[in-house]
């Protein structure tokens, strides 16, 4: 196999979307469909079923990418450690990050990368979702861990690094404040506190119209920041979806932090511009996934 038709293969195989890998690769969506097409003729068997609604792996498809993606993910890395040690990084690195366990996942990569690269700093700044798009899109920042959805023109979504458990917050002296775990249908029991400068993708994500059964949902205060917002739901103005881990940072006594038992993890992804950035940013990308032993970064 082809360099070329590996990479095709693995990013279908994850996005499961022939216009999202076109994307992702940076080639028409028709490059994609005639690298896999002949790449089954090679093979004698479909990969891939396919139809106007669905992509899906054939179990052919699914033995490929288990046997092949450890190979391809071990190449990338002896390739990534030789460029390491060929490359004389200096100056300064930015990464935005928007929530604390990022941050910390950030710190433990820049003192690896620090040894490696020592005449190359690397700078931390906690930002909102909304600021970190912006600073990457204003070069203020040169890569960014933060929570997809991510549509904008420019920036790359790279492999999600961290996931958590989703939570519902509520005001302390509510009903739900006593369960275990709420479901998503819950949500229709409060309006929505949600957060201000987000994208519709987004805002989609984490503050729906329609509970999954299509129950409508009441969208209350819009706040600023991560503290108005907190403080809206402690005045029981309604409540807010978070991580379950940010009650360890964030807790307070007029708010309680119920997990979902039926809702996706927050993943929190990484983000770089399609520029690829300055000298360093993809071996600094590299030592993240290091770390949290996810796929190789595309180009950067």
């Amino acid at each position: 196999m082809e360099r070329y038709e590996i990479e095709t293969f693995l990013a279908l195989a994850e996005e499961l979307h022939f216009a999202r890998t076109a994307e992702r690769l940076r080639v028409t969506p028709g490059r994609v469909s005639q690298t896999v097409k002949a790449l089954e003729r090679r093979i004698g068997g479909a990969l891939f079923e396919r139809n106007s609604r669905r992509v899906a792996l054939t179990p052919v498809g699914r033995q490929l990418r288990d046997e092949l993606l450890p190979a391809y993910r071990q190449i990338q890395r002896a390739i990534s450690r030789a460029a390491a040690a060929c490359a004389d990084f200096s100056g300064v690195l930015r990464v935005g990050f928007t929530a604390p366990w990022s941050g910390d996942l950030i710190v433990r990569a820049a003192e690896v990368f620090h040894s490696r690269h020592p005449r190359c700093a690397v700078e931390l700044q906690e930002v909102t979702f909304h600021a970190a798009i912006e600073a990457l899109r204003d070069e203020d920042v040169d890569l960014a861990i933060a929570e997809p959805p991510v549509v904008e023109p420019g920036i790359v979504v790279g492999p999600v690094v961290l996931s958590e458990r989703r939570a519902l917050v509520v005001p302390a002296g509510h009903f739900l404040a006593a369960q275990e775990t709420v479901s998503q249908e819950d949500l229709a029991l409060l309006p929505l506190v949600t957060a201000a400068g987000v994208s519709e993708a987004w805002r989609e994500a984490f503050y729906p119209r329609h509970t999954p059964q299509g129950r409508p949902l009441t969208h209350g205060p819009v706040a600023a920041g991560w503290q108005e917002l907190l403080s809206l739901v402690g005045a029981g103005k309604g409540a807010t979806v978070a991580t379950l881990r940010a009650g360890d940072y964030h807790g307070r006594p007029d708010v309680t932090y119920v997990p979902f038992d039926d809702a996706p993890p927050v993943d929190y992804a990484l983000l770089w511009r399609d520029s690829g950035g300055p000298p360093g940013v993809r071996a600094l990308i590299d030592t993240v996934l290091e770390l949290t032993s996810r796929r190789p970064a595309g180009p950067a």
